[in-house]
């Protein structure tokens, strides 16, 4: 995903420019750290207390140059119009999020409102669209054959975002189709711009396995797969970019 977000921005953006960047949800904020790393100047948002605590660690062992870029702000990432003007982002991030909020609608929207003409909107989300694939992979079959008709689910012991155990695991968690957020996205001037698929080939890796020797290799195979038809289509999560009208 991070190789995606990197294509996006470097395709969208000059080259050398420190853009402004919202990231919501961030958890224990290594994408925001990446993108204040790399120059930009990031605004970390997240609900969760022991989050944001580990994430102010994060940032505090690192140069000050890097620390002066990093902004970090608890909060609902529903209320970013509380804490922020209109326009006032280059790109907005919202990873592995929309699973645990029920109408994911408004969100989206006010991250739309926060992002500047012309900026990047880039969301990660669980797929609706696959969710009798990892089931069905694991002859689990009256769970694959429920999953047709749900967008709900189970999430698996694994992570969902960030590295952070799942914030709400139950039966509430969701999924999102790609026709549903498309035509969400149109609908506050963001139109999708690209998606791909994220952990098309990797999803049912057991917990705590071994990496494997070549992993570059299979990161390689999973970027691919990522941007290929008809293969990020069965990911277990979808990445999509919107671009701000």
């Amino acid at each position: 995903m991070t190789r995606q977000l990197d294509e996006q921005m470097a395709g969208r953006f000059p080259v050398g420019q420190r853009l402004r960047v919202l990231d919501v949800g961030m958890g224990r904020g290594t994408q925001a750290l990446r993108l204040a790393r790399l120059g930009h100047h990031v605004t970390g948002v997240e609900q969760d207390a022991a989050m944001v605590a580990a994430a102010r660690d994060a940032v505090a062992r690192e140069p000050e140059g890097i620390r002066a870029r990093v902004r970090l702000v608890q909060g609902d990432g529903r209320d970013t119009g509380v804490h922020f003007l209109p326009g006032s982002f280059d790109v907005v991030l919202c990873h592995g999020v929309l699973m645990y909020v029920e109408e994911p609608d408004p969100l989206v929207a006010g991250l739309a409102r926060v992002l500047a003409p012309g900026g990047l909107l880039s969301l990660l989300v669980r797929n609706g669209d696959a969710l009798a694939m990892r089931p069905g992979l694991s002859g689990d079959w009256s769970s694959a054959l429920a999953a047709f008709d749900t967008t709900s689910y189970l999430p698996h012991p694994r992570t969902d975002s960030d590295g952070a155990p799942p914030l709400r695991p139950g039966p509430d968690v969701r999924a999102d189709r790609l026709a549903a957020l498309t035509a969400t996205l149109d609908g506050i001037a963001a139109p999708l711009h690209a998606w791909y698929g994220v952990r098309v080939f990797t999803d049912t890796a057991a917990d705590g396995a071994a990496l494997p020797d070549d992993l570059e290799t299979l990161l390689a195979v999973e970027e691919r797969a990522g941007r290929t038809d008809p293969y990020r289509g069965v990911a277990a999560l979808l990445h999509l970019c919107g671009v701000r009208g």
